[in-house]
């Protein structure tokens, strides 16, 4: 799964389907695309995923860490939390996520296990270098105020050509995640590159190379989609892609013909072959065992149901 094209393998997404989580094919196809282009750019970075769930974007975004870089993941898993709203989010929502079932989801895919980082997401910026980041997935806490420093948190890490993937900026569920994130578009200076149906991708560098080429793949690729859309002042790009459907399996080859036995000849008056060898061997034994006058007699009898 290091490449888009080996993404589209129906292999490689029915084995990501494995994993639980709600992580939709296009963004899985876009983080491939931006992760796969930044390298392409030579843009070197560590990644930060802030709120793993199960690992299923995890697993992906782990195919992309080159040498010299480092992949942190930052969630509470079962752990406490002191912030009460946090708490009962995480208590009704992710009340079955560990991080040993993260690890094993994980190592099923890679070598070894990303820096995991069992926290609230605010301390991330205690745990990995501000300015070293090309790659932040923000996907923790739904509330307001939590996402708002984590727009903070993502600002203080990204270098230069960073982006940033903010999860759930328009579900109804969670309207403190669209509050803080145009609120970082309003006031702090972030600059959408494009949205899908789910996710927000966004830097604090220049847009326009990136949103230019986003457009020109969703163009050009057959299992994608795109236009540009004026929001407020940026002329940002509205994404979609998918997998392609899978090709019916080929028909099964028609069997063969058995072949028939040949028809036995028939005999005079299109009597069957084996009746004719049939009334042979009765005149034989007649005539061998009957006395003349009575095998005479058969003989006549014979001859009779031929006609």
């Amino acid at each position: 799964m290091h490449d888009d094209a080996a993404l589209l393998s129906a292999q490689v997404q029915a084995e990501l389907d494995t994993i639980k989580g709600w992580f939709f094919p296009s963004d899985r196809r876009i983080f491939s695309w931006l992760l796969a282009r930044q390298t392409e750019l030579g843009v070197h970075g560590n990644l930060v995923e802030l709120g793993s769930y199960l690992g299923k974007s995890a697993v992906l975004i782990g195919d992309y860490v080159q040498p010299g870089e480092t992949f942190t993941v930052l969630d509470l898993f079962e752990g406490e939390t002191s912030d009460a709203g946090n708490a009962a989010e995480q208590a009704d929502s992710y009340a079955t996520l560990t991080e040993q079932r993260f690890a094993e989801n994980y190592l099923r895919f890679h070598p070894q296990l990303p820096t995991v980082v069992r926290d609230v997401s605010s301390v991330i910026v205690d745990r990995v270098p501000a300015g070293s980041c090309r790659f932040v997935h923000v996907d923790a806490s739904h509330l307001y105020d939590h996402v708002a420093v984590d727009v903070d948190s993502a600002r203080t890490l990204l270098g230069e050509q960073g982006i940033v993937a903010f999860d759930d900026y328009r579900s109804e569920h969670c309207p403190g995640v669209a509050a803080a994130v145009w609120e970082g578009v309003l006031d702090k200076g972030l600059q959408v590159i494009g949205v899908s149906e789910n996710k927000l991708y966004a830097t604090w560098g220049d847009p326009e190379p990136w949103r230019t080429a986003l457009l020109e793949w969703l163009t050009d690729d057959q299992n994608a989609w795109g236009q540009r859309l004026a929001v407020y002042d940026q002329s940002i790009v509205r994404a979609k892609a998918w997998f392609p459907r899978a090709m019916p399996p080929p028909p099964a080859p028609a069997p063969r013909p058995v072949a028939e036995s040949a028809p036995a000849k028939a005999g005079a008056a299109g009597q069957p072959a084996e009746d004719v060898r049939r009334e042979g061997r009765v005149k034989h034994l007649a005539k061998d065992l009957l006395p003349p006058v009575v095998s005479r007699h058969l003989a006549r009898r014979l001859r009779a149901r031929r006609r």
